[in-house]
């Protein structure tokens, strides 16, 4: 190798190796100036609970509790705008906030929310309890509907109800140095509070205006967690991320809905009765099925009152029968009611009287009802049909003889344009018209059509 050759070489080498050298220390220094500012500053995970308190939303808060302490966040913080919810999914999240080991902050926003019912559980289970103005909280008297109907129930029973309802939040509010007297009224006496009275009453923490007014004042505030240890919320220059529904979590969100679920029920009902009662069109079926075993996977975690399904399926066969019989609109009239009955008493719930939407009830029982009236009706007159296909269609057909036929042998007859080969028990002439009275096989059995 020449010197020329050298002199080329090591210069390129010692100039590449610079070149990675001085991008290495760049991107040492880039990671070394962005990674302090994302360590020092504090992160609050920020959840929604903002709509009625059921298994999918208290999966949500449990995992978003779990990323909290995977990500070592300094506060957890729930905005909650819920009229209440199921008592075991109230249950759960309570749980989870008392044994998180990152500090949980409720807060009842923006202006006009509330935190009934179950929510008023959830609020002062929290490390720190606040409201923002113009909200209310409170109103958490348990609500047992018996067999669907909500009729009065025995004291004894009501009286049994309130004191575990109130035992479970003296549990949870003593230990939070909140007013458990006061806290009790709101499950013995329905009793309500606007942030103003619980703030008096030390029900809750702080009123704030927003999630900024809020973080701000809870920066360097110690507080006392669930165990009796005290923390220090330190905030300063904080982050704050939202933890999302899952996609799955969305979509069983929407299954879980009551309103959802009674039009998942009469759907699967109306697209598998089709498929039984028309076999071959196939679409109602499937369709029917999916919706059939979505409705199933609901009614798993939904609190489903069996009596509003019986009155829903009573509904259906009082359909088919005014279908079937002449009743006068007597018998339709007394399934738009049973539907709408079971419609409302479809879904029970302790906590509160949610279920099934009037206006929903009410909207789609009629529709279903003409529509299973209209079906059932289309099947009966399909029965006087005369079947167009197979051996069956040719029963009664007309054709002309166009090939004699003699007492004991075959001719041939056109048949719907056909030929075929005929015989007949006496002869008949060519161009006689015929009728066919039995099939065997490729053959027609005939006799000459009376005038």
């Amino acid at each position: 190798m020449n010197a020329r050759g050298r002199w080329f070489r090591f210069p390129t080498f010692f100039g590449m190796a610079g070149i990675c050298a001085g991008l290495f220390v760049l991107a040492i220094g880039f990671l070394r100036a962005a990674t302090p500012s994302e360590q020092n500053s504090p992160l609050v995970l920020e959840l929604k609970l903002d709509r009625e308190v059921e298994p999918v939303l208290a999966t949500y808060i449990d995992e978003g509790l779990a990323e909290a302490a995977r990500r070592q966040a300094s506060l957890v913080l729930i905005t909650m705008d819920t009229p209440g919810g199921l008592s075991d999914s109230m249950t759960d999240m309570i749980h989870h906030i008392l044994e998180s080991p990152v500090p949980v902050a409720v807060f009842v926003s923006p202006p006009g929310a509330r935190g009934a019912s179950a929510g008023f559980f959830i609020l002062l289970s929290a490390d720190v309890a606040a409201m923002a103005p113009g909200t209310r909280t409170g109103a958490s008297t348990p609500i047992l509907l018996p067999g669907g109907f909500s009729v009065p129930v025995d004291e004894v029973l009501r009286k049994k109800l309130n004191n575990d309802a109130t035992a479970f939040l003296r549990s949870f509010t003593e230990k939070r140095n909140r007013n458990p007297k006061l806290a009790e009224t709101a499950v013995t006496d329905a009793q309500a509070f606007t942030e103003n009275e619980a703030l008096a009453g030390h029900l809750i923490d702080l009123i704030a205006r927003d999630n900024a007014d809020l973080l701000k004042q809870l920066n360097g505030r110690e507080i006392k967690r669930f165990d009796g240890k005290t923390a220090r919320l330190s905030l300063e220059n904080y982050q704050i991320h939202e933890f999302q529904l899952s996609a799955r979590q969305k979509f069983l969100a929407h299954i879980v809905d009551p309103d959802v679920f009674f039009l998942l029920m009469l759907v699967a009902v109306l697209g598998l009765y089709t498929e039984f009662t028309h076999p071959g069109v196939i679409a109602p079926g499937v369709i029917g099925g999916i919706c059939a075993v979505l409705a199933l996977y609901a009614m798993h975690l939904l609190p489903v009152n069996f009596a509003g399904v019986v009155l829903i399926l009573l509904a259906f066969a009082l359909f088919i029968m005014e279908a079937k019989f002449a009743s006068h609109g007597v018998l339709l009239l007394g399934g738009v009611v049973s539907m709408f009955l079971g419609a409302i008493f479809l879904i029970r719930s302790p906590l509160t009287p949610g279920g099934v939407s009037l206006g929903v009830a009410l909207g789609v029982t009629v529709p279903v009802a003409l529509l299973t009236v209209f079906l059932m009706r289309l099947v009966l007159k399909s029965r006087g049909w005369k079947t167009a296909t197979g051996k069956e269609e040719m029963l009664g057909a007309e054709g002309i003889v166009t090939a004699a036929l003699p007492a004991q042998g075959e001719g041939m007859i056109r048949v719907h344009g056909e030929l075929w080969r005929a015989a007949a028990s006496s002869p008949v002439a060519e161009g006689t018209l015929v009728r066919v009275t039995r099939v065997e096989g490729l053959k027609l059995f005939v006799e000459p059509k009376q005038a």
